[in-house]
């Protein structure tokens, strides 16, 4: 296993649509276990084959970050199916470090999706592993959880982007 290179707004890989998995192999069990290991290395509760560069529909998420085995989830090609309730709190993310803020996510999802050998299943998941998974595949739409703000939360985050594409041009 590697660790792999978060990607840091304004990085443009973070803002592009991911393309569906098609071959399940070897190659895509190596990116799994690696981007585990990154997320827990991080240490983030979920991680997006985007925030590493990579352009696939691939994301995992634990909220134990590596505490607990049975908390892991990997999800290949995922798709919301239905979406129930709503909650706000408070959201991060590793590919924008240092700026929070309360997003509204469903409570409740319903989430269709395969495992690394292509096996479809259905995942019920509510509170905050629904909240997660839903940052996570936001990501897999090129989609950043600010992008869910308003007025003048959408402002704090505006310039908050602004600054890190100053310190990037620096770098």
């Amino acid at each position: 296993m590697a660790l792999l290179p978060i990607r840091i707004y304004p990085d443009p890989v973070l803002r592009e649509k991911c393309a569906p998995v098609e071959t399940f192999d070897g190659e895509l069990r190596k990116l799994v276990d690696d981007m585990i290991q990154t997320m827990h290395t991080a240490p983030g509760v979920g991680l997006a084959a985007s925030q590493v560069g990579i352009d696939q529909r691939v994301c995992v998420v634990d909220l134990s970050v590596g505490e607990d085995p049975e908390a892991l989830h990997t999800l290949v090609n995922p798709e919301i199916l239905q979406r129930r309730g709503s909650a706000t709190d408070v959201e991060g993310c590793l590919s924008l470090p240092g700026f929070t803020d309360k997003v509204t996510r469903p409570f409740e999802i319903e989430v269709r999706a395969q495992d690394v050998d292509g096996n479809e299943f259905l995942l019920t998941a509510e509170d905050w592993l629904a909240r997660a998974i839903c940052h996570e595949l936001d990501h897999l739409d090129g989609v950043l959880f600010l992008d869910h703000l308003r007025g003048l939360r959408r402002e704090k985050a505006r310039r908050f982007l602004r600054r890190l594409e100053r310190e990037e041009a620096l770098v």
